[in-house]
């Protein structure tokens, strides 16, 4: 957790949302400073704004349609991405999952979950919140990728060790060996059209696809 305080864009076009998310926040142990907000995407990309820590959108702004590319932009710029929205849907939440958004709550789940998520996108952790959680746990998309055994069991171990040679030694592999796994799995969520490029997204979709709790990691 950082020492100092988390700092976050957001991204909403309802004046008394960005009020009431600034106060939960002011609250918050460690702190948590809002540093830029706005109705667009283009608060995340002031001076300010593309310096925070987290990114926390509104599914749904101003023109009724889902935000999806702007999501997918933020997140291939490298921005941690909170879903912050009034629509309570299973498809709109592994939507954006896929797209590679940390975590996904509507508005109905409030103050802890919100501050919580934030905590947690600030480190490039997942966080599942009631509602996403009956949303993955009743996923039957045919988008998630069958791994072997040993894939399963190398990815969990790699994300429970601090280098993948720990991981080699407590497998009985070949550091080579673990990195064949590893890129196999990789392959496979790339084939299915959800990349893992990076660690935190896979253990993200490892997350969605209930190959490893929270509280493994």
């Amino acid at each position: 957790m950082p020492s100092s305080a988390i700092t976050v864009a957001v991204i909403d076009d309802h004046p008394v949302v960005l009020a009431g998310i600034r106060s939960w926040y002011a609250q918050a142990r460690p702190p948590i400073e809002v540093v830029a907000s706005g109705e667009d995407v283009s608060a995340a990309r002031t001076e300010s704004g593309s310096a925070a820590d987290v990114v926390v959108v509104d599914l749904y702004l101003s023109g009724g349609v889902p935000g999806y590319r702007m999501i997918r932009q933020l997140v291939d710029e490298g921005r941690r991405v909170i879903v912050y929205t009034m629509v309570d849907s299973q498809e709109a939440a592994l939507t954006c999952l896929d797209l590679g958004a940390l975590s996904y709550l509507t508005k109905a789940e409030g103050e802890p979950h919100l501050v919580a998520a934030t905590q947690a996108a600030a480190q490039g952790l997942p966080y599942t919140p009631p509602a996403l959680a009956g949303a993955i746990g009743t996923d039957t998309r045919p988008s998630r990728p069958t791994l072997a055994p040993r894939e399963a069991d190398v990815l969990v171990e790699w994300f429970q060790c601090e280098s993948k040679g720990m991981v080699a030694e407590k497998l009985g592999l070949s550091v080579r060996t673990v990195n064949s796994y590893l890129d196999r799995v990789r392959i496979k969520y790339a084939n299915v059209g959800r990349p893992a490029s990076t660690k935190a997204t896979l253990v993200a979709r490892a997350i969605q696809d209930g190959l490893i709790g929270l509280d493994e990691l």
